[in-house]
């Protein structure tokens, strides 16, 4: 849902890369930087809630009124840490003895809901705990902008993605109005992700769920929320249930990579294509099974996978590969400390 996830494990403001489609700038600021409601854009804004969502003016008004500009994440936003980064240098930040044992005593403190969320949505309760840990290391680092300052300087002072951040700015007013979300103090990511699974505004419209039963839909505070809300999104977006996610692949010699595409968001061949040009793995897939071949580069060299549709999925959550392969090889390893496993 995820943006910047790199400032997030190391302790600074964070994430998702949650990839967002680049958008034809609008004309912006006719104001100083902040003092949005009086700016055009902020008017119109106030107009279209009241429109189409029945907010009152002079509600979003007075939230517009209190958001603050922030230029250091435009910084952020302009030299996101993570392009620069390997998987040697990606894996070690976050898939961790430690982090892997924090994982696993989060399922253990609250293993019913854990049982209740895969037997509702089938996704494994190590897969969950690997988003949130790969996220915000199980709550320890939600962010420290609040998301009101982060969308609206984002809305109205970031050109490039001003529309999408506009859009998502009207979807969180929405769910302060509708939520009743303590919108002039939740902090979350400098993109404006929020909560422990840090979800953008309209994957926390469409995707979170009131897993408690108490008519809110709590993504920083209640673990029942959090975690149905999680796996909500992976179903949602496709999910198989029981199905292979990834695993080590081989050439039969290092040449045959240069006549096939690597995937990034979707299986690109079917297994027998793949098998065809020389790949090998140790649990064949069907000959018809649509797969992805992914090359990292790795502490010791080349390091190739076959990525198959669940690991496709985790790329609609966040759309880079290397946050994918983090959150998978940090859910294994969850499972291993995981005693017994969730559903044995």
């Amino acid at each position: 849902m995820t943006i910047p996830t790199i400032e997030r494990a190391l302790g600074a403001a964070l994430v998702p890369l949650i990839a967002l489609a680049l958008t034809a700038p609008p004309a912006l600021a006719d104001t100083p930087h902040g003092h949005y409601a009086q700016s055009a854009a902020g008017r119109k804004l106030i107009d279209r809630l009241h429109r189409d969502k029945g907010i009152p003016k002079a509600t979003t008004r007075k939230l517009l009124e209190q958001a603050k500009y922030k230029p250091d994440i435009i910084a952020k936003m302009r030299k996101p840490a993570e392009k620069t980064l390997t998987w040697a240098d990606y894996r070690p930040i976050f898939v961790q003895p430690k982090r892997a044992r924090q994982g696993a005593a989060y399922i253990n403190a609250h293993r019913k809901l854990f049982e209740k969320a895969q037997a509702k949505y089938g996704v494994p309760a190590y897969m969950i705990a690997a988003i949130l840990g790969v996220e915000t290391r199980y709550g320890r680092y939600i962010g420290k902008d609040r998301v009101l300052d982060a969308l609206s300087t984002l809305a109205f002072d970031y050109p490039e993605r001003s529309a999408f951040f506009t859009k998502e700015l009207g979807e969180f007013i929405t769910l302060c109005v509708d939520e009743k979300l303590d919108c002039t103090h939740d902090v979350g990511s400098y993109a404006g992700a929020m909560g422990l699974g840090q979800f953008m505004p309209s994957s926390y419209a469409a995707y979170a769920v009131d897993g408690n039963g108490d008519g809110k839909r709590d993504l920083w505070h209640e673990p029942a929320d959090i975690i149905d809300s999680v796996a909500n999104y992976l179903a949602k977006n496709g999910w198989q249930r029981g199905e292979p996610i990834a695993q080590p692949a081989e050439l039969s010699d290092p040449k045959v990579i240069d006549g096939i595409q690597t995937s990034t968001r979707k299986p690109k061949y079917s297994w027998a294509q793949l098998r065809a040009q020389g790949v090998q793995v140790s649990n064949s897939p069907t000959a018809n099974t649509r797969v992805g071949l992914l090359k990292f580069t790795g502490p010791h060299g080349p390091e190739y996978w076959l990525a198959e549709h669940n690991f496709f999925v985790i790329t609609t959550y966040n759309t880079s590969p290397l946050y994918a392969m983090a959150v998978y090889q940090l859910g294994r390893e969850i499972e291993a400390f995981t005693h017994p496993a969730v559903g044995s």
